[in-house]
């Protein structure tokens, strides 16, 4: 089938690289005038470094990702380690996948020189979609670079996507009264030991912090977040301020005050934290919506790319059969929300939810410490077997 997908970032880039790799003709509009270096660091857990590896993108992604030994939460004053859960190898004898630390910009690129390589795909900048008409045997899209006709059509253009939006109209989003500040750190410019070799969230009363390796090693990816509210711009690259980050945080462990004093104007960055509900619906006839245009995430389970790449391996396998008559796309399309919308509301929930659970304080706080290994363990395992593959192979049963 001819493709059409809107949105060049983790999950249309994935869904492109899974559906060509089945045989369909894709092409991917990206609004943006290049694929840039945009955002920080990510994590991708088994569960989604499954689906990048049977890509054949194991290579490309171990040269410029970062494997941690372990997730590690901490006292917010004191640094007493409150649980800790293995990576590293024992993720992989887990799981049968590692467990990366990477920079977005980085995944970013492994994915689009993948793209660019692949005869079926292709890739068109400055293409953002303006107008949507469905007919019964073909979507056709008009964009700033030209019209276009598929026999389906995948909105993957974000929070703000302009496929849901004609769909559905537009989201209304809460705000979680959470503002968070993002920047990065030479990992050279730290002092030797500080940082250790694993994802490390810092627990304190209405705030938290985390804070890991990207690049190799080479960078420390910081991202602060804080109960606060007079501030709601949703904007990933909104210009924070150094000396109110350091004030909201003083008073933090040392590490945590120190990591404060690298962030600079130029790259410290401020967001407010947005929520939605889960979506009824995602799509309608020939067209579907994946990754954060269906279901945004907050950031407190490190999942949100995960999901949009097992949302692309899901799809990619209910549009792999079946489909033989075109005529069938819509039931497809059917079965791949059906098999997703469970797993991505519950990610939304338990993302919530943590951000209530980081942020406690006093005799609830205390009670969570002594809860927290065991709890935080047990739901990891269970979202890190995911096996998306495999789920959506039984679309084809």
């Amino acid at each position: 089938m001819n493709i059409l997908i809107a949105g060049g970032g983790i999950g249309g880039l994935t869904a492109a690289l899974c559906l060509a790799k089945r045989g369909h003709r894709v092409r991917v509009l990206e609004q943006a005038t290049a694929i840039g270096e945009v955002g920080a660091g990510i994590q991708l857990s088994p569960n989604a470094t499954r689906v990048l590896f049977d890509l054949g993108l194991e290579s490309a992604l171990a040269a410029v990702a970062f494997r941690p030994d372990a997730t590690e939460m901490r006292h917010w004053r004191t640094g007493r380690l409150i649980a800790a859960t293995p990576l590293g190898d024992d993720a992989l004898q887990t799981y049968g996948f590692p467990y990366f630390h990477i920079h977005r910009g980085d995944l970013i690129a492994v994915l689009e020189a993948a793209v660019h390589a692949h005869p079926l795909v292709e890739l068109l900048t400055s293409a953002r979609i303006e107008k949507i008409e469905e007919a019964r045997e073909c979507v056709q899209a008009e964009s700033t670079c030209g019209s276009f006709e598929a026999d389906v059509l995948i909105g993957a253009d974000g929070i703000r996507s302009v496929v849901r939006a004609t769909l559905f109209g537009p989201a209304q989003p809460q705000f979680t009264g959470n503002i968070a500040w993002r920047f990065l750190i030479p990992a050279n410019a730290l002092p030797a030991g500080m940082i250790r070799p694993a994802a490390t969230a810092w627990w304190g009363p209405g705030g938290h912090v985390v804070h890991y390796f990207v690049r190799r090693g080479e960078l420390v990816n910081c991202v602060f977040v804080r109960e606060q509210s007079g501030w709601e711009v949703e904007s990933w690259t909104e210009p924070g301020d150094p000396e109110e980050l350091r004030a909201v945080f003083l008073g933090w462990h040392e590490h945590v005050q120190t990591l404060t004093h690298h962030a600079r104007r130029e790259n410290l960055f401020k967001w407010a934290l947005f929520d939605r509900t889960p979506m009824p619906a995602w799509g309608r006839g020939r067209i579907t919506l994946l990754g954060d245009a269906c279901h945004p995430t907050l950031p407190f389970m490190a999942q949100g790319a995960a999901m949009a790449i097992e949302d692309a391996a899901v799809l990619a396998q209910c549009l792999a059969v079946k489909v033989a008559v075109k005529l069938e796309v819509a039931p497809a399309l059917q079965r791949y929300e059906e098999l997703r919308k469970t797993r991505t509301a519950g990610i939304q929930t338990g993302s919530r939810r943590n951000a209530e659970i980081f942020h406690m304080r006093g005799i609830k706080a205390w009670v969570r410490d002594r809860a927290a290994g065991k709890a935080a363990g047990n739901r990891l395992a269970a979202v890190y077997r995911y096996d998306a593959l495999a789920v959506g192979a039984k679309s084809q049963s």
